[in-house]
């Protein structure tokens, strides 16, 4: 049995009188990568950014529902909001390495926390680079500026900066959208690997990404969740026809 670490409960987003999300009920299930496809505009991303909290930056969101990670809702009133970023870490579309050097763009997150030793940091950002399969690339280099890095790489430099804080679940918004296809490859083994650890859960518009590296997925229009199961199911034996057509190719 599979436990749904992230379980949503009748969630709406409205960005002003833009409704956005219509009561998107999903399940994110524990060490597996779900993935969530379709049309541009149809409300992946910014589902995706509901599980961090991040539309709380957009002053014009409103959001009814809920969002209980491990049963406890991110959305009451008193949660702590860092506490859930720190928990659920996140790679963006585009590369968006600090203006500091690797080292520091892996250690930024930690060192402001104040907790940990100089001996911790260093070990943990060694970890982190190592989970995130740069560390033999940058070893020698850790000085250098993240800029002096590929793009492929600076994207695995952002994920082992997401997982420098040990987060449950890592949230990718079209990682490789920006890359080139050994890039790709490399972030795609990467995910399959990083699902003994991670719960993830990645935003594709690559149905053939979708297909390689996702346990389940979840099949996105005009704001509603229309499908969701098991990956070889949802491509195989769609139960809904809005699905059927956007994998063929019949709209998208």
């Amino acid at each position: 049995m599979v436990n749904a670490q992230i379980l949503t409960e009748n969630l709406n987003l409205w960005f002003g009188t833009n409704h956005v999300l219509r009561d998107v009920n999903i399940p994110i299930y524990d060490k597996k990568v779900t993935a969530m496809i379709g049309p541009s505009g149809c409300g992946k991303s910014t589902l995706l950014r509901c599980f961090n909290r991040m539309n709380d930056l957009i002053p014009e969101a409103k959001i009814k529902g809920k969002i209980l990670m491990d049963g406890d809702d991110i959305y009451k009133a008193k949660a702590n909001v860092t506490e859930i970023r720190t928990r659920v870490g996140m790679v963006f579309q585009k590369p968006n390495p600090f203006p500091k050097s690797i080292f520091n763009n892996v250690a930024y997150g930690l060192a402001i926390q104040s907790k940990y030793s100089k001996s911790e940091i260093r070990d943990r950002v060694e970890k982190s680079l190592k989970d995130a399969w740069i560390w033999e690339e940058v070893k020698d280099r850790l000085n250098e500026s993240a800029f002096s890095l590929s793009g492929g790489q600076q994207q695995r430099l952002c994920i082992a900066r997401a997982l420098a804080n040990n987060p449950e679940v890592l949230l990718l918004d079209e990682p490789t959208s920006a890359l080139d296809p050994q890039s790709t490859a490399k972030i795609e083994e990467l995910c399959l690997d990083l699902k003994n650890k991670v719960t993830i859960l990645i935003v594709t518009h690559n149905i053939a990404q979708a297909g390689r590296i996702s346990d389940y997925t979840a099949f996105m229009y005009l704001g509603e969740l229309v499908e969701f199961g098991q990956t070889d199911k949802v491509f195989t034996v769609p139960q809904d026809k809005r699905t059927e057509a956007y994998l063929t190719g019949v709209f998208g």
